[in-house]
């Protein structure tokens, strides 16, 4: 009887500076090193990882290109206070208030940040097939994209693509190369499509070229994505969305409440 050879252990290819700056990156986002605190000394971190100065140094530089850390040579390198952001989703679906802004821009204001929204393009266009799947659209069926960019204090935060069928942008706003007022959410109920429910796929990838340019991320680091479809209350899917943001430097956060089926929904 052949008995199987054991699987090889897996083992870290990357360099040790990249494996440093992968630890320390673990301590900022756990919050065991907290906005504003200082990184342990040039010393102590080459006693912790066995490590060169320069290799220490290096790993200090990658923090500072991905905008965790902030710091010059021969003095202590901090955590950024806002090293990193939590995103709270259902707060996109709530209708803004007449007169009032887009919601991510109210809620980001909490947190004494600067955001501000740039559309980049609304076009007619077919959709990749993650789209098209969840509007219900043929191979060759086209639909409405609104891509915007959302920046917080002029850093890129997040690049979106809204995609509505036809029958339901067409002359409206939603076809405009204008930022809809009160967000496309309001304009979705004023215009007889009040959302219901959303379902969210969220995934880590790779960067694509012009996520990676438009983000302008500082290397291989993964981006978070979420699909988002939005339906009304007779099931149909009214938008589809695909935000992706720096995964180093934002978070999700979703509520869930028990309700008296058993089910569990978004808060």
């Amino acid at each position: 009887m052949t008995v199987p050879k054991a699987e090889p252990e897996a083992h870290d290819r990357r360099s040790l500076h990249e494996r440093i700056a992968a630890d320390l990156r673990d301590d900022i986002m756990s919050g065991e090193l907290p906005p504003g605190a200082n990184l342990p000394s040039t010393a102590q971190l080459r006693t912790r990882f066995d490590a060169s100065n320069a290799t220490i140094q290096k790993a200090l530089q990658l923090l500072k290109d991905e905008r965790l850390v902030v710091g010059r040579a021969g003095a202590a390198v901090t955590v950024r206070e806002h090293r990193q952001r939590t995103i709270h989703p259902a707060t996109s679906l709530t209708p803004a208030a007449p007169g009032e802004p887009f919601p991510w821009l109210t809620e980001a204001a909490k947190h004494g940040t600067d955001a501000r929204i740039t559309l980049l393009d609304v076009t007619e266009t077919n959709p990749p097939a993650d789209i098209r799947t969840a509007l219900d659209l043929g191979d060759e069926d086209t639909a409405i994209l609104r891509s915007q960019l959302l920046l917080i204090d002029d850093e890129p935060a997040e690049l979106v693509k809204s995609y509505y069928p036809l029958d339901i942008a067409r002359d409206t706003p939603l076809t405009n190369h204008h930022r809809v007022k009160g967000g496309t959410a309001t304009l979705l109920r004023q215009l007889g499509h009040t959302p219901h429910h959303c379902v969210d796929r969220v995934s880590a990838r790779v960067p694509t070229q012009e996520q990676f340019e438009a983000l302008r991320l500082p290397g291989s680091l993964p981006v978070l994505c979420t699909l988002r479809v939005v339906y009304t209350a007779d099931g149909r899917p009214i938008e589809v969305t695909s935000m992706v943001k720096a995964g180093h430097l934002y978070e999700l956060q979703y509520e869930f409440v028990p309700e008296a089926s058993g089910d569990r929904a978004e808060r």
